[in-house]
């Protein structure tokens, strides 16, 4: 009896800390994890997200840029609105990606954007610093409409990226691991 008592007082401070970090809203990151920042500004009935991914652009990314593979960051973008009780709500989504390719031949690289499939022309440079931040700086994307939302209406912007080539290999892990996130909260005042 006494026995399962010291066992119960040693799953208590166990039990206790799964408790807070589930309650966490954000996943817990490393330290060397990438951070991405988000801010959204509301103009013209348009809602502008601008985001930059600090330290996104990793070795991995360069290596594999500089053998000739094109490197991909995906952002996906989400709309959402606060839940009542426990889920919120996903009002409008979008992708954007940026890519980059080496040429050997010409020795420059060959950027592209696309904003839901639909691109712009693409750049060509010989200049890293440049194929860095064009990976991972965007500035007032105008992604949604303001109209339909719900004016004096709590809402947040949430952007989550992913590579490719893939550069974290957890393939049975059902939840998305070291994958960076980052939101903006903002409320709808017209």
């Amino acid at each position: 009896m006494k026995t399962m008592r010291l066992a119960a007082r040693a799953l208590i401070p166990i039990v206790a800390v799964v408790a807070v970090l589930a309650a966490v809203h954000e996943p817990v990151r490393a330290a060397s994890d990438p951070a991405l920042d988000v801010k959204v500004l509301i103009k013209d009935g348009r809602v502008l997200v601008s985001f930059t991914l600090a330290d996104g652009f990793t070795t991995e990314l360069q290596t594999a840029t500089r053998s000739g593979m094109a490197a991909t960051i995906a952002y996906e973008v989400e709309l959402l609105r606060y839940g009542t009780f426990w889920f919120d709500r996903v009002l409008a989504a979008s992708t954007v990606t940026a890519s980059a390719r080496f040429d050997h031949l010409t020795r420059q690289h060959r950027l592209t954007r696309t904003v839901d499939g639909r691109g712009e022309e693409p750049r060509l440079t010989e200049d890293d610093a440049a194929v860095r931040e064009w990976m991972t700086v965007f500035k007032q994307l105008s992604l949604f409409s303001t109209q339909g939302l719900e004016t004096n209406g709590e809402f947040y912007v949430r952007v989550r990226a992913r590579t490719r080539p893939r550069v974290n290999w957890f393939l049975f892990w059902p939840w998305e691991h070291g994958v960076p996130a980052g939101e903006a909260r903002f409320t709808l005042i017209q």
